[in-house]
Parts: structure tokens; sequence; C-alpha cells
């Protein structure tokens, strides 16, 4: 039991980051950015929100800048969950529903629009942004586009980026730009679209 507890024992001067801390600091952000936006997102707001003090947030991070790009960056390549159920149609309705609500979440709707208009303004976020949203991009893509053309469904030469595009843009137009309530029959619409449009 002793050389067990000797093995665990953590190095003199080494910083123990909590788990738990540092999930309620990313959340803190999260919800401070959806409130008051990058540009009046302090490290004191955040700390307080999530109750820890300031030198917590920067054993973590070292800006705010750097908080706010990892966490984000984190947040714009978090997978969807893309269950194969055999079918491009079921494979869509599946994963349009999904990307509805997420983009419906008060958080989301919040926090999108002022992210983009800053990538627009700070290089550094729009390259960390970009770099993400590419990534889980040609992810989707990859794989619901690829299945779908190992099935027959779509030809073989179909590109899955293209597709994506098809796929996702219809619903982030309508859901954070023009901010539209979605009809209940929206997905099943636009789901045979999409699949016209990709059969070509």
């Amino acid at each position: 039991m002793h050389v067990l507890a000797e093995s665990r024992r953590v190095p003199a001067g080494a910083a123990v980051l909590r788990g738990d801390i540092t999930e309620a600091i990313q959340a803190a952000v999260v919800e401070e950015l959806a409130l008051v936006g990058y540009g009046r997102l302090s490290i004191e707001a955040v700390a307080r929100r999530a109750g820890v003090a300031k030198t917590a947030v920067y054993r973590r991070w070292g800006s705010k800048l750097e908080m706010v790009l990892e966490i984000v960056s984190g947040l714009a390549g978090q997978k969807l969950p893309l269950p194969d159920t055999g079918t491009l149609q079921g494979d869509l309705m599946i994963f349009l529903q999904i990307l509805t609500r997420a983009l419906r979440h008060p958080l989301a709707s919040q926090v999108i629009p002022d992210l983009l208009a800053e990538a627009a303004r700070n290089p550094q976020i729009g390259e960390k942004l970009q770099h993400a949203l590419r990534a889980n991009q040609h992810e989707v893509g990859a794989l619901l586009i690829g299945r779908a053309v190992e099935r027959g469904e779509l030809p073989a030469d179909t590109d899955p980026d293209v597709a994506v595009d098809l796929i996702v843009g219809p619903v982030y137009w309508h859901l954070a730009v023009t901010r539209n309530p979605v009809p209940a029959d929206y997905v099943p619409r636009l789901v045979s679209a999409i699949i016209a449009g990709l059969s070509g």
C-alpha cells in the first residue's frame, strides 16, 4: 500500500489542474460570450461566474484570447452523432434534426454570430475557427457521403465538401442568420431537396 501511494504522489511543485474546475471555467466562458460577447468578456467575470479565483483561470490560459481560442475551437470541432441508418435519407434526417436542435439552443444562437463577427476582426480567432470547422466539415462529408457512395445512392465522384455545404448551409442560414422559426416539415423537405441536388 505504501508503494502504491508513493507511485501516485504528484511531484513537488507540480500544478494540479482539477478537471471539474476546468469544466466550470469552460462553461462560464461560453455563458459570458453569450451574455456580453468577446469584446466585453473579461477574465474577472469568467472567474466570478465559475466560482473560482482569477489565478485558476491564468493557470490554464495565459490570456483571454488564448482561453477563448482553445474553448471555441473545441466547440467548433465538436462531433455530432452520425449514426448509420442504412440510407442517405435516414442519415440526413437524424443529422439535420440534431444540428437544428443544437443551433436553436439559446447559447449557440448568441455565441455563434458574435464569434463570426469577431473572427472578421481578429485573424487569430478567424484562423482557429476556420481550421476547426473545416476539419469537422471534412469528417462529416467523408462519413455521410462516403456511406451513400458505398451503398450506390450517390455517384462515386460526389464532392463531400460541396455536399456538406449543401447540407449544413440552409440550416445555418435559416437559424443563425435570418433567425426564422423552423416549420415542422422543414427538415424532411430539406432532406428531399438535398438528395435531389446530390443525385443530379
